[in-house]
C-alpha cells in the first residue's frame, strides 16, 4: 500500500478547532514536511487548491499558497517523493495546465503528476467573477472528461485538435512533453464522478469513513471497482485519514477529544452552507460527507487514533480493502506526526515492511 502526505497548503491544515495547532502556511514549512515525508519512504505528497476559505475565529483556509508553484519549488528540494498538484479545471485552460505540468516534471525528473477538481465551493469563483452558473454543477464532469483528453493528448503528443461542447482546440501545440508518466487523481463520488475517474484517472482521492472503523470505506471502494468493470482500467483509491498516533493510547484520544471541544463552529457552519448549494449534480458524497456535523471538526476525514501499534493495525485493515492504492494522510502537528509516523508506526505495518526493509538498507 501506498502512504501519501496530503500537505497543508492551507493554514490550520485539516482541523477546525480553536484547540488544534494554529499556523499559517509557507514554503518553508512545506519544504520541511515533505523531506520528512521523502526520508521515512513515504510514495507521493499532495496539495489542494483553494481559493475561499470558511472564515470563523480560526480564519479556516482564509490563508493558502497556489498548488502548482509550491509544487515546483517542492521539485526541486527533493529527489524520490512523487508530487501531485491540484488544477481548478474551471479557471485553469488544459492547455496552461499541460505546460506547467511539463515544466514541474523537468524539475522533478519525472515525479508530478495532476489532481482534477471540478469545484464545488460557488464562492471560490464568483468573487473573481468566473462563476458560470449553478447549471455548472450538472454538466462539470462532461467538461472535465473534455478537459482531460486535451490534457492527456498534450501531455502524450504535444498535440490537440478536440472540437467538443467546452473546448475547441486548433491544431493546440506543446513541445517538449513531459518525460514522466504524469499520473491524473479525481476526487469525485457521485456517479458521474466515479464514472469520469473509471474513464481518465489513475487513481480516485476518496474520504475514509468515521473514527477506528478502517474499512468503513468499502462501499466507496466497491463502486469504483462496478465502473473500473466497465471501462476495463485499473483505477485505485487514495483513502484520506487522519492519524493522531502516541506511544499511549489515551493520550491520543485526549487529543481528539480536546480538538472537538474546541470545534469552530463558525468555519463548519460555512461548509455546511456550501456542500448544500450543489441541486443540480446528485449526491456528491465527499462533499455531503465533508459537512456532516458528526465530526466536522477534521471536516469528517476517516479518522484512525491510539497507540502506534493500534494505528498500524488499522492501517493494514485499510490495505485489505479491495481497491484500495494507498492513503494519504494528515497529522494534527505535521512535522512531529511524520515524524513518529516513520519512526514508531511505519516499522509495525505489515503492507509498509518493504519501505522499512529500503530505509534499513540504506542506513
Amino acid at each position: 500500500m501506498e502512504v501519501g502526505v496530503f500537505i497543508p497548503i492551507g493554514n490550520n491544515g485539516w482541523l477546525l478547532s480553536e484547540n488544534a495547532p494554529q499556523y499559517k502556511p509557507s514554503f518553508e514549512l512545506n519544504k520541511e514536511i515533505t523531506l520528512k515525508a521523502e526520508k521515512y519512504g513515504f510514495d507521493f505528497a499532495l496539495s489542494m487548491i483553494k481559493l475561499r476559505g470558511f472564515g470563523g475565529k480560526t480564519e479556516f483556509w482564509d490563508y493558502n499558497l497556489e498548488s502548482f508553484t509550491l509544487m515546483a519549488g517542492l521539485a526541486a528540494v527533493t529527489s524520490k517523493i512523487k508530487l501531485f498538484g491540484t488544477a481548478a479545471t474551471l479557471i485553469m485552460p488544459p492547455a496552461i495546465v499541460a505546460r506547467m505540468a511539463t515544466t514541474i516534471d523537468s524539475i522533478s525528473g519525472g515525479r508530478f503528476g495532476i489532481n482534477l477538481i471540478t469545484g464545488w465551493q460557488r464562492p471560490e469563483y464568483s468573487q473573481m467573477g468566473l462563476w458560470p452558473g449553478d447549471d455548472y454543477f450538472a454538466d462539470r464532469y462532461a467538461y472535465l472528461g473534455e478537459y482531460t483528453t486535451v490534457l492527456k493528448e498534450l501531455l502524450t503528443t504535444g498535440q490537440s485538435d478536440l472540437k467538443g461542447k467546452y473546448f475547441q482546440m486548433d491544431d493546440c501545440r506543446m513541445k517538449p512533453i513531459p518525460e514522466g508518466d504524469v499520473k491524473v487523481i479525481c476526487a469525485g463520488s457521485s456517479n458521474a464522478g466515479m464514472a469520469f475517474s473509471a474513464e481518465y484517472a489513475d487513481y480516485s482521492f476518496c474520504f475514509g469513513v468515521g473514527v477506528n472503523t478502517p474499512k468503513a470505506f468499502a462501499p466507496t471502494n466497491e463502486r469504483l471497482l462496478a465502473a473500473t468493470e466497465k471501462t476495463g482500467r485499473d483505477v485505485r483509491s487514495f483513502v484520506l485519514t487522519m492519524v493522531l498516533a502516541e506511544e499511549k493510547s489515551e493520550d491520543a484520544w485526549a487529543k481528539w477529544e480536546h480538538y472537538k471541544a474546541g470545534a469552530d463552529q463558525d468555519a463548519i457552519k460555512w461548509l455546511g452552507l456550501q456542500s448544500a448549494v450543489d441541486t443540480k449534480s446528485g449526491s456528491d458524497t465527499n462533499v455531503r460527507h465533508m459537512a456532516n456535523p458528526v465530526s466536522a471538526v477534521n471536516i469528517n476525514m476517516g479518522t484512525i487514533i491510539g497507540s502506534y501499534a493500534e494505528v498500524a493495525a488499522m492501517l493494514d485493515e485499510m490495505a485489505e480493502v479491495p481497491g484500495t492504492g494507498g492513503v494519504m494522510l494528515t497529522f494534527d502537528e505535521f512535522l512531529e506526526g511524520i515524524e513518529k509516523f516513520g519512526q514508531f508506526v511505519q516499522p509495525l505495518m505489515k503492507s509498509r515492511q518493504h519501505i522499512k526493509m529500503e530505509l534499513e538498507a540504506a542506513e
